[in-house]
């Protein structure tokens, strides 16, 4: 499958982490995570945080570890909200995925301010939190990722591929999220309610394409 002309990047987080990140002018990586006592759910895993924060950095920018970048993947219905839907047992968060919301927004556009801002950037061709995967520091090289298995609804044979990621340096600027994805009309309202009535307000739909 080919590469897309304007690659969507995807950040997935419970609904009650909403408010917070609006507060914050957008998304925290891990490590300024760790110095804030934010309200929200956690969803992702703690041993896998742990080792990004600690023992995985990146090539492209050596001793920058992985944890210290807010994470996107290049699709919606990943492999992680997969692990929340069927409420893994390597999960402490069991609630399910209808709370769980997508954050979308421009590969491009990102990079382009990232570098206006001399923010690092990377991707990376799979999972980041693996002992081991590959980055790359340049738009040239996109072709590098396995779209097929990026867009694949089903990625058992290529789950790999599947999990590749767009790091973005210590945090992520609200006014870069174009549109927020939710499973249902019962998180619709929910998620219009903490949106700034002043300021940006991303498009919200009810994607249930997005989900399992």
């Amino acid at each position: 499958m080919a590469m897309p002309s304007h690659p969507k990047i995807y950040h997935i987080c419970h609904v009650d982490r909403l408010a917070s990140i609006v507060g914050s002018g957008g998304l925290l990586s891990d490590a300024a995570l760790q110095q804030q006592a934010l309200p929200g759910t956690v969803i992702g895993m703690n041993h896998i945080k742990q080792r990004r924060l600690q023992e995985l950095t990146l090539t492209s920018h050596p001793g920058l570890h992985v944890g210290a970048c807010v994470p996107f993947y290049f699709c919606p219905r990943s492999v992680m909200l997969y692990l929340i839907y069927v409420r893994s047992q390597e999960l402490s968060f069991r609630g399910g995925q209808e709370q769980i919301v997508h954050l979308e927004a421009d590969l491009r556009a990102t990079v382009a301010w990232a570098n206006a801002q001399g923010r690092r950037w990377a991707f990376t061709l799979s999972n980041a939190g693996a002992y081991y995967f590959e980055d790359r520091a340049n738009l040239a090289q996109l072709g590098e990722i396995k779209w097929d298995a990026v867009q694949a609804a089903s990625w058992r044979q290529c789950k790999e591929g599947k999990q590749a990621e767009f790091l973005l340096e210590n945090s992520f600027p609200w006014h870069l999220i174009e549109r927020i994805g939710v499973q249902s009309r019962l998180v619709y309202p929910q998620v219009t309610n903490i949106l700034p009535a002043q300021g940006h307000r991303p498009a919200v739909e009810v994607l249930p394409d997005w989900y399992y």
